[in-house]
């Protein structure tokens, strides 16, 4: 293989497969990323057996070829040479040699037989969608999937085309994210996958904030989403996604309406004081008023007072601030409405007289 390209249109696709390789792996090969040059184009491919990220370049390639290059080291010397000049890369007996000006580095390689591809995806159901769109469905979602929990099938984004709308659920047992994106997504009723946690951030890192079109495949095993000069695809967690609907409080009588920069701030402010490890906050509800109190094993305390639109009984309930300031940074408007029952009901939140994105987060004891 032998071929020339400019530094500037080879880190940038670099860049963006890169970032699925694991600094620890567990075969070689994976460490590596994989080049494939036909005579007008170069693929480059990385994955780490959940995910794969695959990028083109349009160039005129001297000598067509396959081999895999440490993507770290590889990288690492894009970024450092200077922007504008050209990378000459050539392949003889098992070593690489990538030259620019008077630099040169040769490295190892591994045989692209050995690499691991994601080619077809079985039985996939296909549809197109802007990239900002879905990129809003990551942002307003995935803040609510859990790390690391034993019921693996929590650790991720459940995805539900459904008849026009494209549904997106995160949970991590304590709170859950729920919004819905109109979408001509087919006929799909019913068809749940769940999109593992690394994928959904790898995704919203290469997604453009720009309502360019990408298609996505839905298979039995994987999720396929193709932009033009990017492929993305990653295994799906085998799983039974709980049933969402049987969280949302559906009995809440008490409505809260609340700027909600004023609000962010306010809760910013007091959880300073909140204990470290359970980050509590106590919300002290009573007619047009808000009192919001935490305190820590130092026995500091921290009090701050707003005006609401609150007209119920009052009512004390406790929070995990991390949670509400969360769903606050998710929410895309200027007041935020809370549903509530009691001190030991889950609060329901969203757009006040706009339910297409719901948070529901559960009440703690202090």
């Amino acid at each position: 293989m032998k071929l020339t390209i400019q530094r500037d249109a080879l880190l940038k696709p670099l860049q963006q497969v890169a970032g699925v390789v694991e600094r620890r792996q567990t075969l070689p090969i994976l460490a590596n990323v994989l080049l494939n040059a036909t005579t007008r184009e170069l693929k480059l491919t990385a994955t780490d057996l959940e995910v794969e990220l695959q990028a083109k370049v349009k160039l005129s390639v001297d000598e067509p070829g396959d081999i895999t290059l440490p993507a770290r080291k590889l990288l690492d010397i894009c970024r450092t040479l200077p922007e504008g000049v050209d990378i000459d890369i050539s392949v003889k007996h098992e070593r690489a040699t990538v030259r620019s000006g008077k630099s040169r580095f040769t490295l190892a390689t591994l045989p692209a037989s050995e690499f691991p591809v994601v080619d077809k995806i079985k039985s996939a159901h296909t549809f197109s969608a802007p990239q900002d769109e879905l990129r809003q469905v990551i942002d307003r979602t995935a803040f609510s999937m859990a790390q690391q929990d034993v019921r693996y099938y929590l650790n991720g984004l459940m995805l539900e085309p459904d008849n026009g709308v494209l549904r997106a659920v995160a949970t991590d047992g304590h709170r859950l994210a729920i919004c819905e994106f109109p979408m001509d997504v087919g006929d799909t009723t019913g068809k749940q996958v769940i999109v593992p946690r690394k994928g959904i951030q790898e995704l919203h890192r290469l997604l453009a904030e720009d309502m360019a079109t990408v298609k996505v495949e839905i298979g039995s095993n994987h999720i396929r989403i193709t932009t033009q000069e990017l492929r993305f695809t990653s295994k799906l967690i085998d799983g039974r996604f709980p049933d969402y609907n049987r969280v949302i409080p559906k009995d809440a009588n008490k409505s809260l309406v609340i700027d909600r920069e004023i609000l962010r701030q306010a809760l910013t402010r007091t959880s300073i004081l909140s204990n470290e490890k359970y980050r509590g906050i106590r919300l002290d509800l009573s007619k047009n008023n808000l009192k919001i109190q935490a305190h820590n094993p130092e026995k500091e305390e921290a009090i701050d007072e707003i005006e609401v639109i609150y007209d119920n009984d009052p009512l004390e309930i406790g929070f995990n601030v991390t949670y509400l300031l969360d769903v606050l940074s998710a929410v895309d408007s200027d007041a935020v409405e809370f549903l509530l029952n009691d001190a030991n009901s889950s609060a329901l939140i969203h757009k006040p007289g706009i339910d297409d994105c719901r948070y529901v987060v559960m009440p703690m004891r202090l």
